[in-house]
Protein backbone atom coordinates (compact mmCIF):
# COMPACT_ATOMS: atom_id res chain seq x y z
CA UNK A 1 0.00 0.00 0.00
CA UNK A 2 1.09 3.54 -0.83
CA UNK A 3 2.63 5.80 2.20
CA UNK A 4 1.16 8.74 2.80
CA UNK A 5 2.94 12.29 4.70
CA UNK A 6 0.00 14.17 5.96
CA UNK A 7 -0.21 17.67 4.82
CA UNK A 8 -2.90 20.70 4.82
CA UNK A 9 -6.18 19.69 4.51
CA UNK A 10 -7.62 19.69 1.02
CA UNK A 11 -9.93 21.92 1.78
CA UNK A 12 -7.55 24.43 3.67
CA UNK A 13 -6.08 24.41 0.72
CA UNK A 14 -9.13 25.52 -1.33
CA UNK A 15 -9.87 28.39 1.07
CA UNK A 16 -6.34 29.75 0.97
CA UNK A 17 -6.43 29.59 -2.74
CA UNK A 18 -9.71 31.24 -3.47
CA UNK A 19 -8.87 34.02 -1.36
CA UNK A 20 -6.51 35.51 -4.18
CA UNK A 21 -9.16 36.24 -6.36
CA UNK A 22 -10.31 38.95 -3.82
CA UNK A 23 -8.41 41.99 -6.00
CA UNK A 24 -10.81 41.70 -8.43
CA UNK A 25 -13.92 44.26 -8.71
CA UNK A 26 -17.80 43.19 -8.32
CA UNK A 27 -20.22 43.65 -10.77
CA UNK A 28 -22.39 46.96 -10.16
CA UNK A 29 -24.87 48.47 -11.28
CA UNK A 30 -23.30 50.61 -14.10
CA UNK A 31 -21.98 47.81 -15.41
CA UNK A 32 -25.36 46.61 -16.29
CA UNK A 33 -26.36 49.45 -17.66
CA UNK A 34 -22.77 49.43 -19.41
CA UNK A 35 -23.75 45.79 -21.27
CA UNK A 36 -27.17 46.98 -21.94
CA UNK A 37 -25.71 49.17 -24.61
CA UNK A 38 -24.99 46.37 -26.95
CA UNK A 39 -26.62 43.44 -25.46
CA UNK A 40 -30.25 42.84 -25.92
CA UNK A 41 -32.12 42.27 -22.50
CA UNK A 42 -32.51 38.28 -22.94
CA UNK A 43 -28.82 38.41 -22.88
CA UNK A 44 -28.75 39.54 -19.34
CA UNK A 45 -29.37 37.93 -16.94
CA UNK A 46 -28.46 39.50 -13.76
CA UNK A 47 -29.66 40.45 -9.94
CA UNK A 48 -28.87 43.86 -10.21
CA UNK A 49 -30.62 44.85 -13.41
CA UNK A 50 -33.94 46.96 -13.37
CA UNK A 51 -35.55 43.41 -14.02
CA UNK A 52 -33.70 41.74 -11.48
CA UNK A 53 -33.67 37.76 -12.31
CA UNK A 54 -34.85 35.64 -9.66
CA UNK A 55 -31.88 33.52 -7.88
CA UNK A 56 -33.26 30.30 -9.83
CA UNK A 57 -32.47 31.74 -13.18
CA UNK A 58 -28.63 32.42 -11.90
CA UNK A 59 -28.56 28.87 -10.16
CA UNK A 60 -27.51 26.45 -13.09
CA UNK A 61 -24.49 28.84 -13.91
CA UNK A 62 -23.79 29.16 -10.59
CA UNK A 63 -23.27 25.59 -10.01
CA UNK A 64 -21.77 22.31 -11.60
CA UNK A 65 -23.82 19.72 -12.64
CA UNK A 66 -22.06 17.63 -9.70
CA UNK A 67 -23.55 20.19 -7.46
CA UNK A 68 -19.49 20.19 -5.91
CA UNK A 69 -18.76 23.79 -7.05
CA UNK A 70 -20.85 26.89 -6.15
CA UNK A 71 -20.17 30.73 -7.51
CA UNK A 72 -22.22 33.78 -6.23
CA UNK A 73 -22.18 35.51 -9.61
CA UNK A 74 -24.62 38.07 -10.39
CA UNK A 75 -24.78 38.43 -13.30
CA UNK A 76 -24.67 35.98 -16.78
CA UNK A 77 -24.05 37.48 -20.40
CA UNK A 78 -24.64 35.61 -23.46
CA UNK A 79 -23.55 37.47 -26.55
CA UNK A 80 -24.09 36.49 -29.79
CA UNK A 81 -20.99 37.66 -31.73
CA UNK A 82 -17.24 38.09 -31.16
CA UNK A 83 -17.28 41.32 -31.36
CA UNK A 84 -20.09 41.32 -28.26
CA UNK A 85 -17.54 39.39 -26.20
CA UNK A 86 -14.46 41.86 -27.25
CA UNK A 87 -16.79 44.66 -26.05
CA UNK A 88 -17.68 42.64 -22.61
CA UNK A 89 -13.89 41.69 -21.81
CA UNK A 90 -12.57 45.03 -22.69
CA UNK A 91 -14.94 46.79 -20.11
CA UNK A 92 -14.08 44.45 -18.05
CA UNK A 93 -10.37 44.45 -18.31
CA UNK A 94 -10.69 48.17 -17.78
CA UNK A 95 -12.50 47.54 -14.87
CA UNK A 96 -10.90 44.84 -13.47
CA UNK A 97 -14.14 42.70 -13.29
CA UNK A 98 -13.34 38.76 -13.21
CA UNK A 99 -14.89 36.70 -16.30
CA UNK A 100 -15.81 33.09 -16.15
CA UNK A 101 -16.52 31.44 -19.91
CA UNK A 102 -18.58 29.09 -19.25
CA UNK A 103 -19.61 26.56 -22.38
CA UNK A 104 -22.30 23.66 -21.57
CA UNK A 105 -20.91 23.66 -17.69
CA UNK A 106 -20.80 19.76 -17.92
CA UNK A 107 -16.96 19.83 -16.31
CA UNK A 108 -15.53 17.46 -13.71
CA UNK A 109 -13.03 19.99 -11.91
CA UNK A 110 -15.23 23.53 -11.46
CA UNK A 111 -13.32 25.08 -13.92
CA UNK A 112 -16.70 26.60 -15.79
CA UNK A 113 -17.92 28.05 -11.99
CA UNK A 114 -16.93 31.26 -10.30
CA UNK A 115 -15.49 30.87 -7.18
CA UNK A 116 -16.71 34.42 -5.67
CA UNK A 117 -18.92 36.77 -7.77
CA UNK A 118 -17.15 37.06 -11.12
CA UNK A 119 -18.97 37.59 -14.13
CA UNK A 120 -20.28 34.33 -15.86
CA UNK A 121 -19.66 34.66 -19.63
CA UNK A 122 -21.72 32.16 -21.50
CA UNK A 123 -21.27 31.17 -24.99
CA UNK A 124 -24.34 29.45 -25.58
CA UNK A 125 -25.28 31.88 -28.30
CA UNK A 126 -22.92 31.50 -30.28
CA UNK A 127 -23.92 28.37 -32.01
CA UNK A 128 -23.16 28.43 -36.09
CA UNK A 129 -21.48 26.07 -38.12
CA UNK A 130 -19.66 28.90 -39.91
CA UNK A 131 -18.44 26.71 -42.68
CA UNK A 132 -18.24 23.03 -43.90
CA UNK A 133 -15.49 21.63 -46.59
CA UNK A 134 -16.89 17.97 -47.38
CA UNK A 135 -13.54 17.64 -49.63
CA UNK A 136 -11.40 17.98 -46.74
CA UNK A 137 -13.44 17.58 -44.11
CA UNK A 138 -12.42 20.94 -42.32
CA UNK A 139 -15.48 22.30 -40.10
CA UNK A 140 -15.56 25.88 -38.74
CA UNK A 141 -17.86 26.79 -36.16
CA UNK A 142 -18.91 28.82 -32.97
CA UNK A 143 -17.75 28.08 -29.62
CA UNK A 144 -21.00 27.57 -28.14
CA UNK A 145 -22.02 24.58 -30.82
CA UNK A 146 -23.15 21.42 -29.33
CA UNK A 147 -20.95 18.62 -30.09
CA UNK A 148 -24.15 15.99 -31.03
CA UNK A 149 -24.83 19.06 -33.05
CA UNK A 150 -21.57 19.16 -35.03
CA UNK A 151 -21.87 15.46 -35.01
CA UNK A 152 -25.26 15.55 -36.25
CA UNK A 153 -24.37 18.53 -38.85
CA UNK A 154 -21.12 16.51 -40.64
CA UNK A 155 -22.57 12.85 -40.28
CA UNK A 156 -24.76 13.38 -43.75
CA UNK A 157 -21.63 14.78 -45.41
CA UNK A 158 -19.99 10.97 -43.90
CA UNK A 159 -17.37 12.61 -41.42
CA UNK A 160 -17.79 12.36 -37.75
CA UNK A 161 -16.39 14.22 -35.00
CA UNK A 162 -12.66 13.55 -34.12
CA UNK A 163 -13.74 13.63 -30.30
CA UNK A 164 -16.70 11.60 -28.62
CA UNK A 165 -17.71 12.15 -25.18
CA UNK A 166 -20.63 11.06 -22.85
CA UNK A 167 -21.29 14.85 -22.27
CA UNK A 168 -21.93 14.93 -26.12
CA UNK A 169 -25.80 15.85 -25.77
CA UNK A 170 -25.08 19.10 -23.91
CA UNK A 171 -21.00 20.29 -24.07
CA UNK A 172 -19.93 22.52 -26.18
CA UNK A 173 -16.52 22.63 -29.06
CA UNK A 174 -15.32 25.56 -27.39
CA UNK A 175 -15.43 24.45 -24.02
CA UNK A 176 -13.81 20.66 -25.77
CA UNK A 177 -11.16 23.04 -26.58
CA UNK A 178 -10.31 24.95 -23.73
CA UNK A 179 -10.20 21.78 -21.59
CA UNK A 180 -8.57 19.80 -24.29
CA UNK A 181 -11.44 17.51 -23.05
CA UNK A 182 -10.51 13.74 -24.47
CA UNK A 183 -12.59 11.25 -24.79
CA UNK A 184 -13.25 7.79 -26.26
CA UNK A 185 -12.05 8.30 -29.88
CA UNK A 186 -8.70 9.38 -28.84
CA UNK A 187 -7.02 6.31 -29.50
CA UNK A 188 -7.81 6.43 -33.16
CA UNK A 189 -7.37 10.16 -34.03
CA UNK A 190 -5.23 11.91 -31.41
CA UNK A 191 -6.05 14.47 -29.17
CA UNK A 192 -7.31 18.32 -29.89
CA UNK A 193 -3.69 19.66 -29.93
CA UNK A 194 -3.49 17.45 -33.74
CA UNK A 195 -7.06 17.90 -34.46
CA UNK A 196 -7.67 21.61 -34.02
CA UNK A 197 -6.34 23.58 -37.41
CA UNK A 198 -7.07 26.99 -35.52
CA UNK A 199 -8.97 29.03 -33.48
CA UNK A 200 -10.37 33.13 -32.86
CA UNK A 201 -9.82 33.93 -29.44
CA UNK A 202 -10.82 36.94 -27.89
CA UNK A 203 -7.84 38.30 -25.44
CA UNK A 204 -8.34 39.94 -21.93
CA UNK A 205 -8.31 43.63 -23.18
CA UNK A 206 -10.64 42.78 -25.67
CA UNK A 207 -8.48 42.18 -28.46
CA UNK A 208 -9.38 39.50 -31.13
CA UNK A 209 -7.07 37.13 -32.07
CA UNK A 210 -8.11 35.58 -35.34
CA UNK A 211 -5.90 32.43 -36.45
CA UNK A 212 -9.25 30.72 -37.63
CA UNK A 213 -6.61 28.79 -40.36
CA UNK A 214 -8.74 26.30 -42.68
CA UNK A 215 -4.91 25.28 -43.58
CA UNK A 216 -3.54 21.68 -42.56
CA UNK A 217 0.42 22.77 -42.56
CA UNK A 218 1.31 26.37 -41.67
CA UNK A 219 5.00 26.49 -40.52
CA UNK A 220 5.18 30.10 -39.40
CA UNK A 221 6.57 30.57 -36.52
CA UNK A 222 5.04 29.72 -33.03
CA UNK A 223 1.62 27.99 -32.76
CA UNK A 224 -0.05 30.60 -30.31
CA UNK A 225 -3.27 27.95 -30.94
CA UNK A 226 -2.03 25.95 -28.98
CA UNK A 227 -1.79 28.21 -26.19
CA UNK A 228 -5.81 27.82 -25.29
CA UNK A 229 -6.31 24.58 -26.46
CA UNK A 230 -5.74 23.45 -22.47
CA UNK A 231 -5.89 26.50 -21.13
CA UNK A 232 -9.57 26.52 -19.40
CA UNK A 233 -10.10 29.91 -20.23
CA UNK A 234 -7.64 31.96 -18.22
CA UNK A 235 -5.34 33.12 -21.27
CA UNK A 236 -8.33 34.28 -23.34
CA UNK A 237 -11.86 33.98 -24.59
CA UNK A 238 -12.38 30.98 -27.55
CA UNK A 239 -15.28 32.25 -30.41
CA UNK A 240 -14.24 30.02 -33.27
CA UNK A 241 -12.93 26.64 -33.79
CA UNK A 242 -11.55 25.03 -37.12
CA UNK A 243 -11.45 21.54 -36.65
CA UNK A 244 -10.41 18.48 -38.44
CA UNK A 245 -12.92 15.91 -39.15
CA UNK A 246 -12.12 12.10 -39.95
CA UNK A 247 -14.36 10.40 -42.77
CA UNK A 248 -16.77 8.31 -41.40
CA UNK A 249 -15.65 4.28 -41.21
CA UNK A 250 -17.64 2.65 -43.58
CA UNK A 251 -18.49 -0.18 -40.66
CA UNK A 252 -18.03 -0.04 -37.02
CA UNK A 253 -17.89 -3.04 -34.92
CA UNK A 254 -17.47 -3.31 -30.82
CA UNK A 255 -16.77 -6.34 -28.31
CA UNK A 256 -17.57 -6.88 -25.01
CA UNK A 257 -14.34 -9.20 -23.36
CA UNK A 258 -15.03 -10.66 -19.73
CA UNK A 259 -11.23 -11.31 -18.31
CA UNK A 260 -10.74 -13.36 -15.17
CA UNK A 261 -7.97 -11.35 -13.70
CA UNK A 262 -6.79 -7.48 -14.19
CA UNK A 263 -3.26 -9.10 -14.75
CA UNK A 264 -4.70 -9.97 -18.29
CA UNK A 265 -5.54 -7.00 -19.51
CA UNK A 266 -1.95 -5.93 -20.61
CA UNK A 267 -1.44 -9.24 -22.67
CA UNK A 268 -4.89 -9.06 -23.93
CA UNK A 269 -4.23 -5.49 -24.98
CA UNK A 270 -1.29 -6.70 -26.87
CA UNK A 271 -2.73 -9.37 -28.45
CA UNK A 272 -5.67 -6.74 -29.76
CA UNK A 273 -3.53 -4.15 -31.07
CA UNK A 274 -1.36 -7.10 -32.82
CA UNK A 275 -4.18 -8.68 -34.73
CA UNK A 276 -6.64 -5.21 -35.28
CA UNK A 277 -3.31 -3.23 -36.21
CA UNK A 278 -5.05 0.05 -38.83
CA UNK A 279 -8.99 -1.23 -37.61
CA UNK A 280 -8.54 -0.49 -33.40
CA UNK A 281 -10.22 2.52 -32.44
CA UNK A 282 -11.16 2.19 -28.82
CA UNK A 283 -9.70 -0.21 -26.13
CA UNK A 284 -11.58 0.61 -22.98
CA UNK A 285 -11.45 -0.95 -19.29
CA UNK A 286 -14.19 -1.22 -16.89
CA UNK A 287 -13.49 -2.89 -13.62
CA UNK A 288 -16.33 -5.51 -12.22
CA UNK A 289 -18.07 -2.80 -9.36
CA UNK A 290 -18.16 -0.25 -12.23
CA UNK A 291 -19.64 -2.67 -14.90
CA UNK A 292 -22.51 -4.25 -12.03
CA UNK A 293 -23.29 -0.92 -11.19
CA UNK A 294 -24.05 0.39 -15.12
CA UNK A 295 -25.84 -2.61 -15.18
CA UNK A 296 -27.92 -2.29 -12.30
CA UNK A 297 -28.88 0.88 -13.36
CA UNK A 298 -30.04 -0.19 -16.85
CA UNK A 299 -27.00 1.34 -18.65
CA UNK A 300 -26.66 -1.79 -21.16
CA UNK A 301 -25.99 -5.19 -21.12
CA UNK A 302 -24.67 -7.73 -23.04
CA UNK A 303 -23.25 -10.28 -21.26
CA UNK A 304 -25.39 -13.11 -19.30
CA UNK A 305 -24.55 -13.43 -15.15
CA UNK A 306 -23.10 -17.08 -16.87
CA UNK A 307 -21.22 -14.69 -18.63
CA UNK A 308 -19.62 -12.50 -15.89
CA UNK A 309 -19.59 -15.49 -13.10
CA UNK A 310 -15.77 -15.31 -12.17
CA UNK A 311 -14.99 -11.96 -14.26
CA UNK A 312 -12.54 -9.61 -12.36
CA UNK A 313 -12.83 -7.33 -14.88
CA UNK A 314 -14.13 -6.41 -18.62
CA UNK A 315 -12.96 -4.74 -22.22
CA UNK A 316 -14.38 -2.97 -24.59
CA UNK A 317 -12.74 -3.38 -27.55
CA UNK A 318 -14.05 -0.94 -31.10
CA UNK A 319 -13.47 -1.56 -34.54
CA UNK A 320 -14.06 1.26 -37.52
CA UNK A 321 -12.90 0.34 -40.63
CA UNK A 322 -13.76 0.51 -44.47
CA UNK A 323 -15.13 -3.17 -44.83
CA UNK A 324 -17.61 -4.88 -42.27
CA UNK A 325 -16.32 -8.05 -44.09
CA UNK A 326 -12.94 -8.03 -43.15
CA UNK A 327 -13.47 -6.06 -39.73
CA UNK A 328 -15.84 -8.50 -38.36
CA UNK A 329 -13.38 -11.57 -39.87
CA UNK A 330 -10.24 -9.93 -38.05
CA UNK A 331 -12.57 -9.85 -35.05
CA UNK A 332 -14.11 -13.44 -34.70
CA UNK A 333 -10.47 -14.67 -35.88
CA UNK A 334 -9.32 -12.50 -32.58
CA UNK A 335 -12.03 -14.03 -30.58
CA UNK A 336 -11.28 -17.58 -31.36
CA UNK A 337 -7.43 -16.85 -30.76
CA UNK A 338 -8.05 -15.79 -27.24
CA UNK A 339 -10.66 -18.56 -26.67
CA UNK A 340 -8.47 -21.50 -27.43
CA UNK A 341 -5.56 -20.82 -26.14
CA UNK A 342 -3.59 -22.57 -24.05
CA UNK A 343 -3.91 -19.93 -21.37
CA UNK A 344 -7.15 -18.12 -22.51
CA UNK A 345 -7.29 -14.37 -21.46
CA UNK A 346 -10.38 -13.68 -21.85
CA UNK A 347 -14.01 -16.15 -20.18
CA UNK A 348 -15.83 -14.81 -23.00
CA UNK A 349 -16.86 -12.46 -25.34
CA UNK A 350 -19.87 -11.23 -27.55
CA UNK A 351 -19.35 -8.98 -30.43
CA UNK A 352 -22.49 -7.46 -31.42
CA UNK A 353 -24.51 -8.08 -34.31
CA UNK A 354 -26.55 -5.35 -34.55
CA UNK A 355 -27.01 -1.39 -34.60
CA UNK A 356 -29.02 -2.22 -31.05
CA UNK A 357 -26.56 -4.40 -29.67
CA UNK A 358 -23.56 -1.90 -30.60
CA UNK A 359 -24.98 0.91 -28.77
CA UNK A 360 -26.06 -1.63 -26.20
CA UNK A 361 -22.34 -2.64 -25.48
CA UNK A 362 -21.24 1.25 -25.85
CA UNK A 363 -24.13 1.56 -22.96
CA UNK A 364 -21.52 0.12 -20.65
CA UNK A 365 -19.16 1.94 -21.32
CA UNK A 366 -20.53 5.59 -21.55
CA UNK A 367 -23.16 4.78 -18.79
CA UNK A 368 -20.74 4.14 -15.73
CA UNK A 369 -20.86 7.95 -14.83
CA UNK A 370 -24.56 8.23 -14.86
CA UNK A 371 -24.95 5.06 -12.65
CA UNK A 372 -22.41 6.53 -10.34
CA UNK A 373 -24.41 10.05 -10.01
CA UNK A 374 -27.47 7.62 -9.43
CA UNK A 375 -25.75 6.15 -6.16
CA UNK A 376 -24.67 9.03 -4.36
CA UNK A 377 -22.02 11.74 -4.60
CA UNK A 378 -18.86 11.11 -6.68
CA UNK A 379 -15.39 12.13 -6.11
CA UNK A 380 -13.68 11.72 -9.43
CA UNK A 381 -9.95 11.70 -10.20
CA UNK A 382 -8.94 11.11 -13.47
CA UNK A 383 -5.59 10.27 -14.07
CA UNK A 384 -2.73 9.33 -15.77
CA UNK A 385 -0.26 6.19 -14.65
CA UNK A 386 0.92 3.16 -15.98
CA UNK A 387 -1.02 0.50 -17.56
CA UNK A 388 -0.30 -2.24 -14.93
CA UNK A 389 -0.94 -0.36 -12.22
CA UNK A 390 -4.78 0.16 -12.53
CA UNK A 391 -5.93 -1.99 -10.40
CA UNK A 392 -3.27 -1.35 -7.43
CA UNK A 393 -4.16 2.09 -7.02
CA UNK A 394 -8.07 1.03 -7.39
CA UNK A 395 -7.28 -1.62 -4.36
CA UNK A 396 -4.73 0.43 -2.23
CA UNK A 397 -7.49 3.92 -2.65
CA UNK A 398 -9.76 1.34 -1.38
CA UNK A 399 -7.82 0.25 1.84
CA UNK A 400 -6.32 3.72 2.82
CA UNK A 401 -10.29 4.47 2.77
CA UNK A 402 -11.25 1.45 5.36
CA UNK A 403 -8.01 2.42 7.02
CA UNK A 404 -9.38 5.43 7.62
CA UNK A 405 -12.95 3.79 8.58
CA UNK A 406 -14.58 5.58 6.12
CA UNK A 407 -15.38 2.63 3.97
CA UNK A 408 -19.28 1.60 3.49
CA UNK A 409 -19.85 1.62 7.43
CA UNK A 410 -19.47 5.56 7.42
CA UNK A 411 -19.54 7.18 3.83
CA UNK A 412 -18.18 5.65 1.48
CA UNK A 413 -19.82 3.23 -0.56
CA UNK A 414 -17.91 2.48 -3.89
CA UNK A 415 -14.15 2.81 -5.33
CA UNK A 416 -14.48 1.73 -8.69
CA UNK A 417 -12.21 2.44 -12.10
CA UNK A 418 -12.27 2.00 -15.39
CA UNK A 419 -11.17 4.57 -18.61
CA UNK A 420 -9.32 4.30 -21.15
CA UNK A 421 -6.56 1.73 -21.44
CA UNK A 422 -5.43 3.04 -24.83
CA UNK A 423 -4.25 6.11 -23.50
CA UNK A 424 -2.82 5.34 -20.25
CA UNK A 425 -6.08 7.44 -18.65
CA UNK A 426 -7.96 5.74 -15.49
CA UNK A 427 -11.35 7.23 -13.93
CA UNK A 428 -10.88 6.47 -10.12
CA UNK A 429 -14.15 7.26 -8.96
CA UNK A 430 -15.09 7.48 -5.01
CA UNK A 431 -19.03 6.88 -4.31
CA UNK A 432 -20.08 8.44 -1.07
CA UNK A 433 -23.23 9.30 0.68
CA UNK A 434 -22.61 13.19 0.78
CA UNK A 435 -19.43 15.27 -0.03
CA UNK A 436 -17.54 15.66 3.50
CA UNK A 437 -14.70 17.25 4.42
CA UNK A 438 -12.90 14.48 6.01
CA UNK A 439 -13.56 11.97 3.09
CA UNK A 440 -11.67 14.42 1.14
CA UNK A 441 -9.33 15.05 3.67
CA UNK A 442 -8.54 11.47 3.22
CA UNK A 443 -8.40 11.15 -0.62
CA UNK A 444 -6.10 14.27 -0.92
CA UNK A 445 -3.31 14.46 -1.16
CA UNK A 446 -3.54 10.72 -0.86
CA UNK A 447 -3.93 10.25 -4.28
CA UNK A 448 -1.72 13.51 -5.49
CA UNK A 449 1.28 11.48 -4.42
CA UNK A 450 0.21 7.88 -5.28
CA UNK A 451 0.30 9.98 -8.65
CA UNK A 452 3.22 11.24 -8.23
CA UNK A 453 5.16 8.23 -7.10
CA UNK A 454 4.73 6.90 -10.80
CA UNK A 455 5.19 10.61 -12.35
CA UNK A 456 2.17 10.35 -13.55
CA UNK A 457 -0.74 13.22 -14.16
CA UNK A 458 -3.06 14.21 -11.84
CA UNK A 459 -5.44 15.11 -14.58
CA UNK A 460 -5.43 12.75 -17.88
CA UNK A 461 -8.44 15.38 -19.62
CA UNK A 462 -10.68 16.44 -16.93
CA UNK A 463 -7.96 19.69 -16.75
CA UNK A 464 -6.93 21.76 -13.60
CA UNK A 465 -10.07 23.73 -12.93
CA UNK A 466 -10.67 24.87 -9.70
CA UNK A 467 -10.30 21.33 -7.72
CA UNK A 468 -6.24 21.27 -8.54
CA UNK A 469 -5.08 23.95 -8.22
CA UNK A 470 -2.96 23.09 -5.13
CA UNK A 471 -2.05 19.93 -6.46
CA UNK A 472 -0.70 21.51 -9.75
CA UNK A 473 3.14 20.97 -8.69
CA UNK A 474 2.25 16.90 -8.53
CA UNK A 475 2.69 17.03 -11.97
CA UNK A 476 4.69 20.05 -13.24
CA UNK A 477 7.75 21.50 -11.87
CA UNK A 478 8.37 24.60 -10.03
CA UNK A 479 10.12 25.48 -13.53
CA UNK A 480 7.13 24.30 -15.83
CA UNK A 481 4.71 26.52 -13.16
CA UNK A 482 7.18 29.58 -13.51
CA UNK A 483 6.49 29.46 -17.18
CA UNK A 484 3.13 28.93 -17.23
CA UNK A 485 2.80 31.96 -14.67
CA UNK A 486 4.43 34.39 -16.39
CA UNK A 487 2.16 33.83 -20.19
CA UNK A 488 -0.40 33.83 -18.01
CA UNK A 489 0.88 37.25 -16.99
CA UNK A 490 1.57 38.72 -20.69
CA UNK A 491 -1.83 37.38 -21.81
CA UNK A 492 -4.19 38.64 -18.39
CA UNK A 493 -1.66 41.44 -16.82
CA UNK A 494 -4.58 42.37 -14.93
CA UNK A 495 -6.00 38.33 -13.91
CA UNK A 496 -8.72 38.78 -15.04
CA UNK A 497 -9.96 35.86 -16.78
CA UNK A 498 -11.13 32.82 -15.47
CA UNK A 499 -9.83 33.82 -12.11
CA UNK A 500 -8.91 31.02 -9.42
CA UNK A 501 -8.57 28.15 -12.14
CA UNK A 502 -5.38 26.44 -13.12
CA UNK A 503 -2.78 28.25 -11.31
CA UNK A 504 -2.66 29.41 -8.01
Amino acid sequence: MFVCARRASAASLRRAHLSTTTHLTPVAEHDIAHFSEFLSPSSIISSLSPRSSPAQELEPFNNDWMGRFHGRSTTVLKPKTTRQVSQILKWCNERRIGVVPQGGNTGLVGGSVPVNDEVILSLSSLNKVRSFDPVSGILVADAGCILQSLTDYVAPHNHIMPIDLGAKGSCQIGGNVATNAGGLRLLRYGSLHGTVLGLEVVLPDGTILDQLTTLRKDNTGYDLKQLFIGAEGTLGVITGVSILTPPAPQASNNVILALPSFDNVLPLYQTVKRQLSEILSAFEFIDRTAYDLAVKHGQGRALSDEDVAGAECFVLVETSGGRREHDEEKLNDLLELLLTADKPLINTGVLSQSPAQFSSIWALREGVTEAVSKEGKAYKYDISVPLSSFKRVVDDTREHLRSKGLLHDRAVKYVIGYGHVGDGNLHLNIVADAYLPEIEDALEPYIYEVVASFRGSISAEHGIGAMKTHALPYSKSAVSIDLMKKIKHVFDPRGIMNPGKVLE
